[in-house]
């Protein structure tokens, strides 16, 4: 560590601060079922997914050389082009915690590392075939297939539940609640074996890139428990808006949904893990909690909030490469340019969180619904459709005498020629 350069000392705490983002906007993907369903009380949840969090960083470093060494090429990288990296990531992870939504941190990381390359050395610093097998390919069927597993696994759990006990779903409901605990354990350990690694990697890269280490080179240790500190410590604050959108704002869960959707989602992620796939562990988690939302009979997914979130989904990459590449534009031209890009990267963060003041979300109101916080009436907020309001409109009254209720209601008569004020007509 002795040729650790001033700038390099900078970006491998920029780095390290990216994984402290990452960590609390991904709590949602482990706690947001337990926290919603009651299994566990929200600070109890957030200290136990951090401690996994931490277990599970020292469990692979196959997704951190999936990173370091295969999405961009080594050779011709500068430093700045990490730090410029970051900067994206790190800015589009807040932005999208501001609105509460579950956007993937892996592929914010993602976008600021190509941009910030296409920008600096052009297409060729980037290696399209692992961007296509290892990132984009993954991305599409990541939430597809935890959504699938998690919609069979939600019915399968209801048909052995009313199989055992005659239907009463209540009797199972505890036990229930035990298994989501349980696995959510399991994804918060594969939370920490998968976007731990991935700033890992990006460490490991820029200190490739600033020649401390050869290319190729694994994490060294002290670069694997700085990384899993700081996606813990993120991670025991809690993304509490987060944490709201995907345990109430996308469907209301039962304690068996929130089993099937965590035992699904964790095992799509361990997979990914293993095979060297650095998918979104948001992804899976919200394509699980969307399917187990479909599996329960009379069970509905708020498809309002989950467009908001595909189409922050679908921005992530580009989004998070543009401010990389315009801020690879700035650190090119010397020192003035990291300057600058460093200063705004921290107003920007604090002018972020100070928005966020205005209407905190923390562990005392995380279960409120998001309408009742806000003043209004409707579940999570979400505005009433046309076709509703319409329905609404003609809807008759109901039959006379019905729950004793008085019927009368009065129409107003038109008002006559002199202009004197109308008349009511009771019917």
């Amino acid at each position: 560590m002795e040729h650790i350069t001033l700038l390099l000392a900078i970006v491998i705490v920029t780095a390290l601060v990216f994984d402290f983002t990452n960590g609390f906007h991904d709590t949602a993907n482990a706690m947001a079922t337990t926290i919603s369903t009651g299994a566990l009380k929200p600070k109890v949840a957030v200290g136990m997914s951090a401690v996994l969090n931490l277990v599970g960083a020292f469990l692979s470093v196959e997704v951190a050389k999936t990173i370091s060494g295969g999405l961009i090429n080594e050779q011709g990288i500068r430093t700045e082009v990490i730090f410029a990296a970051l900067v994206g990531a790190i800015l589009w992870n807040l932005f999208t915690w501001l609105l509460g939504l579950p956007s993937s941190s892996s592929h914010a990381l993602f976008g600021g590392l190509i941009g910030a390359t296409l920008m600096s050395v052009g297409a060729s610093g980037v290696n399209g075939g692992v961007v296509i097998t290892k990132v984009l390919i993954p991305a599409l069927a990541a939430p597809v297939v935890a959504g699938l597993a998690a919609l069979l696994a939600t019915r399968l759990t209801y048909r052995i539940g009313q199989a055992v006990n005659d239907g009463d779903d209540r009797v199972t409901a505890k036990g229930y609640r035990a298994g989501q605990i349980a696995s959510a354990g399991l994804v918060s350990l594969a939370h920490g074996t998968n976007d731990a690694q991935k700033t890992m990697g990006v460490i490991t890269l820029a200190l490739v890139t600033g020649g401390v280490l050869a290319p190729g080179s694994n994490p060294p240790l002290w670069v694997i428990v700085s990384a899993g500190i700081a996606i813990a410590l993120g991670t025991y604050l809690g993304g509490w808006r987060i944490i709201r959108t995907m345990g109430t704002g996308l469907t209301d869960l039962q304690p068996q949904q929130g089993f099937a959707a965590q035992t699904s989602a964790a095992t799509v992620i361990l997979a990914s893990s293993h095979l060297g796939f650095s998918l979104s562990t948001t992804q899976s988690c919200s394509g699980a909690v969307m399917g187990a939302g479909l599996g329960r009979k009379g069970g509905v997914v708020r498809w309002s909030t989950a467009t908001r979130m595909f189409v922050a989904w679908g921005l992530t990459l580009p989004a998070a490469g543009l401010v990389a590449a315009g801020a690879e534009f700035l650190t090119g031209q010397g020192t003035w340019g990291i300057v600058v890009v460093a200063v705004l990267l921290i107003a920007g963060s604090a002018g972020i969180w100070l928005a966020s003041r205005r209407k905190p979300v923390d562990h005392t109101n995380v279960n409120a619904d998001e309408a009742v916080a806000d003043g209004g009436s409707g579940r999570t907020g979400e505005p009433a459709g046309v076709v509703t309001a319409a329905v609404a409109a003609v809807t008759p009254p109901p039959p006379a005498g019905a729950a004793g209720q008085d019927l009368s209601a009065t129409i107003p008569a038109p008002a006559d020629q002199s202009g004197e004020p109308a008349r009511r007509a009771t019917v």
